[in-house]
């Protein structure tokens, strides 16, 4: 199970509005690509147009070497070799969950059928499951159903549009896991849609961040999280607070380049409170919100400029709303800064 992706220059409008403006991007024979943004920004247009539920105005969509769509000509979606799961599963609720997976092996002889439903089963985790109907699964089940019925017919890539959002947290956690596991095993390459920042960090092998339309990032988790392209990036992915960086090219928790202008992005992990003396670098703050966060305290605290920072701690980390204590950076050269020009 091989294939690329290629998508450029696609458009796509309805009426007046632009839902997909000139996004361009390529995927990776076995890569994992995490596609995150808030509701509307045109995500899932993206993906029903990478499947062929809709067309592109303008741009190239090729899979495997061939072109799908140029908006001219486009390929129907039962001939793109592309299997897709989405949020609602969509089991056909009057066949069992082996006819389920072998809806798309008809073509497949019988017996050769049978080993292949046997194998997809085991493969996600639910041998002996092969009798039973869609009612009487559980919502994680269902969707390592929906999962092996799409993976069966050995698509060139697999899109995944929210696959995980009507799952609750515990469960949702362990089937991600689940899934992404299974692509790695087959190295089928993928494209994961969702809203879920900490879950696109934590499943894509690159992360796409997209806003109105537009493509705003696509790089490895870590530089999205710590390095962002531009404002909308830090605040999007992941609790930040931007501080104004002077000429001298520092903020009020230490030296992080830069110049007038400029934001300093400030991520809670990065931000140390104790006592004032205890770091050359702390200066005073005041805690204005303590927030139990089970392992973790998460800390509001005023600067002396006014400015406010937040900073997760250990919970052995006792602090009371009026505590004055001591602020700094753990690393500085973790702190990013973007333009205070974006929007």
């Amino acid at each position: 199970m091989t294939g690329t992706v290629s998508v450029s220059g696609v458009r796509k409008a309805f009426g007046e509005t632009v839902a997909v403006a000139d996004v361009s991007f390529e995927l990776g024979a076995t890569e994992l690509l995490a596609l995150v943004g808030p509701s509307g920004c045109g995500k899932s247009t993206l993906l029903r147009m990478l499947a062929g539920l809709i067309g592109v105005d303008s741009g190239t969509i090729t899979v495997g070497g061939q072109v799908m769509d140029d908006g001219r000509r486009r390929v129907e979606p039962e001939h793109r070799r592309t299997g897709l799961v989405f949020q609602e599963h969509a089991l056909f609720p009057h066949l069992t969950v082996g006819d389920n997976i072998a809806f798309g092996l008809r073509s497949v002889p019988k017996p050769a059928r049978r080993d292949a439903v046997e194998r997809w089963l085991h493969t996600v985790g639910l041998p002996g499951y092969r009798g039973r109907y869609a009612h009487e699964l559980s919502g994680g089940e269902r969707q390592r159903v929906a999962l092996a019925r799409a993976l069966a017919p050995e698509p060139s890539v697999m899109l995944l549009d929210e696959p995980f959002a009507s799952l609750d947290p515990n469960l949702r956690t362990q089937i991600r896991a689940d899934v992404v596991s299974v692509l790695r095993s087959t190295n089928t390459p993928a494209i994961f849609v969702t809203h879920d920042q900490a879950e696109a960090l934590a499943t894509g092998d690159r992360v796409a961040v997209m806003a109105n339309g537009t493509l705003e990032q696509l790089a490895l988790p870590w530089e999205v999280y710590h390095r962002p392209k531009n404002r909308f990036v830090a605040e999007f992915m992941g609790e930040a607070d931007l501080l104004p960086v002077d000429g001298a090219g520092r903020c009020e928790l230490g030296a992080v380049g830069g110049r007038e202008g400029t934001l300093a992005v400030i991520r809670p992990t990065n931000v140390q409170l104790g006592d004032l003396g205890a770091h050359p670098t702390a200066v005073r703050a005041s805690v204005t919100l303590a927030e139990f966060r089970g392992g973790t305290w998460m800390y509001s605290a005023t600067l002396p400029s006014g400015a406010t920072v937040r900073s997760v701690c250990p919970w052995g980390l006792r602090l009371a709303v009026g505590d004055e204590v001591g602020a700094w950076l753990s690393d500085p050269d973790a702190t990013a800064t973007v333009s205070a020009a974006d929007s």
